[in-house]
């Protein structure tokens, strides 16, 4: 019985640990940006997976339409076939951060990939543009505290999200905007994708469409959005240290 009671404890703790290296809001790996506390009405639309052609760029039109700032963590591979959308994208006054290179899951990446993974979309990011705002964003949220330790060391500041729209499939817009509705509670960070990691061209115009739809909806609801430094310089105990 006792060595049942062991065993079960450590398979408890096992799933625990597992669970907190994907969860979004998860803290026992190492602190994250997730957003401002509940009933602010500010939120953050975030975007991983791009510079893609044509749905940044869409999206760039969506977003000066309502007059929105964002924030795009961009894949380094893209990045670099694409470097005059992602200068595109911080001419229209967006925020731009680090989302690995090729995007591997990063709880299965030894220390010396993952340094390679986050240099690597740096470099691509500092040929692009020069300076950019100094965010991380682990691909699916994967990360363990050797992921957030070397990201800190590269001075990056790590990212996740408290909302997730659920579209990296490509459902619906109004399932998009249906589960989005569902999660939000103020001060949220909210994860959307504006590309796919495995091909440049996937099909985001269902996000698009969403964008707007959930802007028009939101900005009617008195609620203002924010990029990522901004929201992090909206913290006064984050405005001596926010890294931008």
């Amino acid at each position: 019985m006792a060595g049942y009671a062991i065993a079960a404890g450590a398979l408890a703790a096992a799933c625990a640990a597992g669970y907190q290296s994907m969860a979004p809001t998860g803290q026992w790996y190492g602190k994250t940006f997730t957003g401002l506390a509940h009933g602010s009405k500010v939120a953050a639309l975030t975007y991983d997976d791009g510079p893609n052609d044509p749905h940044t760029l869409r999206l760039l039109e969506i977003l000066a339409r309502h007059g929105v700032q964002a924030t795009f963590f961009m894949i380094g591979r893209y990045v670099r076939l694409r470097p005059d959308i992602v200068r595109e994208v911080v001419r229209a006054g967006h925020a731009v951060g680090n989302h690995t290179f090729t995007h591997p899951n990063l709880i299965f990446a030894s220390a010396a990939e993952t340094r390679k993974e986050l240099q690597d979309c740096d470099h691509a990011l500092n040929e692009a543009l020069g300076e950019y705002s100094r965010l991380f964003r682990p691909p699916f949220g994967g990360r363990r505290p050797q992921t957030l330790r070397i990201a800190r060391e590269l001075r990056l500041e790590p990212v996740m999200w408290n909302v997730t729209g659920w579209d990296w499939n490509a459902p619906p817009a109004t399932d998009i905007e249906r589960k989005i509705a569902g999660q939000v509670r103020g001060g949220d960070v909210i994860l959307l994708h504006d590309g796919g990691h495995k091909q440049m061209g996937a099909d985001r115009s269902q996000t698009v469409l969403a964008s707007d739809h959930l802007i028009a909806c939101y900005k009617a609801e008195g609620r203002e959005f924010m990029t990522i430094p901004q929201m992090m310089e909206a913290i006064p105990s984050r405005q001596a240290s926010v890294v931008t």
